[in-house]
């Protein structure tokens, strides 16, 4: 546990009692602080109650004028499409919000850290797509080599429940747009901004403030390196706004899109080899083709983002390569289900917008394509051009016959439910097809998350083998 700082004696409120909100909440104990809590639903209530924390309702205004601070849940809005009340209470009566994030760079290290021979590092990741496979790449790499990684934020564990760091570890960070956007404190030694596509973006009133609350990552953290996928136009504005001239390695620009031959430093992958590039000269070169955990160019982008990091570590390539070898890839994310009757079953259901189903598409020949779900702002327009690779389209969802509408130019059928899109698709699946779920849409008129979604597809495929 990682106990906060700077409230002991104070009062601070913490506002959704998920994962994030108890540990926020426990870490205010540890540090000295008495948390006042509050969650709309009542069994999120009595679990904190069962901790001995208070609950009660933080808006009324004889409570909020006794706040130091409200800690709010990233699932929480608390400006867009509107403020929560809480917030809204907040806001007016000028107590801080913050959330777990802004706490962990705040109180991280707090004089701890005096007796370390080599201070921790702490590296964050952001972007739109392929967050959850860099970070989780990022500590592998670094474990693999025999040093000591913690892995947390939007994956793994909530960032004040991890241990103490002793020295020369790191610290690997998932952030996403809501964790940016709203933290009173980045600090982080390494920044990586991964892309940019559209998401969330009710939350951000639109693309520009999306942006915006990733960009502060970088921009207000003022880490002492940055890591940038220059392949958009937003990640190419980003990285000229960081350096200060075309020789500044304090930014490392990354690509799957072009040779990056540049006076910095520059990591890109080519039909499936990486090469970094350091003033004007290439310095190392790695293949990635037989790397199974990471198909496709997507994830090639995600290894040089991860292969970037480790080199600003201090990491050789020959060790960074063997690490990639033993990276089995995430769940729901371009997993390897099984292999049956020259038939592969890839479980990406994680690729819950456009960009990433996209990008899915584009790392597999002869697809069985499942899809469908809870449809984004924007439609599917942005899919069309992706859609070479698939022999036949399995919709699933309350909205399947208005999906597969949408999918213009190649067979779709509707399923509605996995276990008749699964049947369906191993029905028709010959040898050399890929029978691939990413849905490219979200889960929740059918599942309470994409990882329940994923494990149902699972479900559907092995008790059909």
């Amino acid at each position: 546990m990682i106990p906060v700082s700077g409230y002991a004696g104070q009062r601070v409120g913490v506002l959704g009692l998920g994962r994030s909100g108890l540990s926020a909440a426990r870490s205010l104990r540890a540090g000295g602080a008495e948390a006042l809590c509050w969650d709309d639903n009542a069994e999120a209530r009595a679990r904190a109650e069962a901790e001995g924390f208070d609950c009660i309702e933080l808006a009324k205004e004889a409570v909020m004028s006794r706040l130091a601070a409200l800690i709010v849940s990233p699932g929480i809005a608390h400006l867009y499409p509107e403020p929560n009340p809480v917030v809204a209470a907040a806001l007016k009566a000028g107590v801080p919000v913050d959330n777990d994030i802004g706490l962990f760079f705040a109180s991280l290290g707090s004089g701890a850290w005096d007796g370390l021979d080599v201070p921790p590092r702490v590296v964050a990741v952001t972007g739109s797509n392929g967050k959850s496979t860099t970070s989780a790449l990022i500590a592998h790499l670094i474990e693999s080599a025999g040093k000591t990684a913690q892995l947390a934020g939007n994956i793994g564990r909530g960032v004040l429940d991890l241990d103490a760091p002793h020295s020369g570890d790191v610290i690997v960070l998932e952030l996403s747009s809501y964790q940016t956007e709203l933290a009173r404190a980045l600090t982080p030694d390494i920044a990586v901004f991964t892309n940019l596509s559209p998401d969330h973006l009710d939350r951000h009133n639109g693309m520009g403030g999306y942006f915006a609350a990733k960009r502060r990552l970088l921009v207000e953290g003022g880490p002492d390196r940055a890591v940038i996928g220059v392949d958009e136009l937003e990640g190419l504005f980003l990285s000229n706004q960081l350096a200060m001239g075309q020789g500044d390695d304090r930014v490392i620009r990354v690509s799957v899109a072009q040779k990056l031959t540049g006076h910095g430093w520059n990591v890109f992958a080519k039909k499936g080899f990486l090469a970094e590039w350091r003033k004007g000269r290439q310095v190392a070169s790695l293949d990635l083709r037989a790397v199974t955990g990471l198909p496709g160019a997507h994830n090639h982008q995600n290894a040089c983002a991860a292969y970037a990091v480790c080199r600003a570590l201090g990491m050789a390539p020959r060790d960074i390569e063997k690490g990639f070898q033993s990276f089995k890839g995430l769940a729901h994310r371009s997993q390897l289900i099984a292999e049956a009757g020259g038939i592969a079953y890839v479980n990406d259901s994680k690729a819950t917008n456009v960009d990433a189903a996209e990008k899915a598409l584009a790392a597999f020949k002869n697809i069985r394509w499942i899809c469908g779900g809870l449809e984004k702002e924007g439609g599917l327009s942005g899919l069309q051009n992706a859609l070479g690779h698939v022999k036949t389209a399995y919709v699933i969802g309350r909205e399947a016959a208005q999906f597969a509408m949408q999918l213009k130019g190649i067979d779709a059928k509707v399923c509605t439910t996995m276990a008749a899109a699964v049947a369906a698709a191993m029905a028709d699946a010959e040898a050399g097809d890929v029978v691939l779920l990413a849905p490219a849409a979200a889960s929740f008129d059918q599942y309470d998350s994409f990882e329940m979604r994923g494990e149902d597809f699972t479900a559907e495929v092995l008790k059909r083998l």
